[in-house]
């Protein structure tokens, strides 16, 4: 008999589930997508905007001005100026242009990093102390990095990081939810996901660079209900065009003094 009641219970509850489905929990669980495309053009070419960080806060562009204002009148201080005012050689600070690096460990330095006309003088001295710690050139190469000096390193990445924290951190301290970031991938794509209704500002937070300019992008951007469960475009590019919803401020980068 109790077996039988058990039974009809369940039976009745699914019915339950099936007259009055879970509508209004799933939609109460449905948030949208944003989905970022940075485009450049740099000279006559466009390309996408690959490995570069872009945050997303709760609030309007209005909301956020002094947050955003006051990261805009600090000094800007690139990579170039970073290595140049260290001493660094002009190999050096080429190498890490032409991958666009903010640290040594961005690629592989390879043989002729270390050998003939294009190789790195740091690379080139990190190389020797290695061969006489390791007592293999190969094995001093893999591990060269460990042979440089820190601030040559990694000190660009890590004195970013340590002011773009500080950024965060002040930004939260305004909002109260979590300030979350995504990294473009090699075509400049990247996602924002599980949003609610609201509206937000994608932000670069701090300068990056292109080239010979430094670069900020702050943009509006509200989700609406009609958003959610979907996939919502937003194209970023430092140009106009009628497709661009946010066009980056850019200003000329600064002269680096030794």
């Amino acid at each position: 008999m109790t077996r039988w009641l058990m039974l009809l219970l369940i039976g009745v509850l699914l019915t339950l589930f099936s007259v009055f489905p879970i509508r209004g929990l799933s939609q109460d669980t449905k948030t949208g997508v944003l989905r970022l495309r940075v485009r450049v053009k740099v000279g006559d070419a466009t390309k996408g905007f690959s490995r570069k960080r872009f945050f997303l806060l709760r609030g309007t562009l209005e909301q956020n001005r002094s947050l955003l204002e006051g990261v805009q009148q600090r000094p800007v201080v690139t990579r170039d100026c970073y290595y140049t005012r260290l001493g660094a050689s002009k190999a050096l600070i080429d190498w890490l242009k032409a991958g666009d690096c903010e640290s040594v460990y961005c690629r592989e330095i390879s043989n002729d990093d270390v050998e003939g006309p294009g190789s790195v003088p740091e690379f080139v001295n990190a190389l020797s102390a290695g061969e006489k710690e390791y007592g293999s050139r190969e094995i001093a190469r893999k591990w060269l990095t460990t042979n440089l000096a820190d601030n040559l390193r990694d000190g660009f990445y890590k004195s970013s990081q340590t002011e773009l924290q500080a950024v965060i951190k002040q930004a939260e301290a305004n909002s109260a939810p979590k300030v979350v970031s995504v990294m473009t991938d090699r075509n400049g794509t990247a996602y924002f996901t599980d949003l609610v209704p609201g509206n937000y500002v994608v932000s670069t937070l701090i300068p990056t660079q292109i080239e010979s300019t430094s670069v900020v992008w702050n943009c509006d951007v509200q989700v609406k209900t009609g958003d959610l469960a979907t996939e919502k475009p937003y194209l970023l590019s430092n140009r106009k065009d009628r497709n661009v919803k946010c066009v980056a401020v850019e200003k000329p980068l600064p002269v680096c003094e030794r």
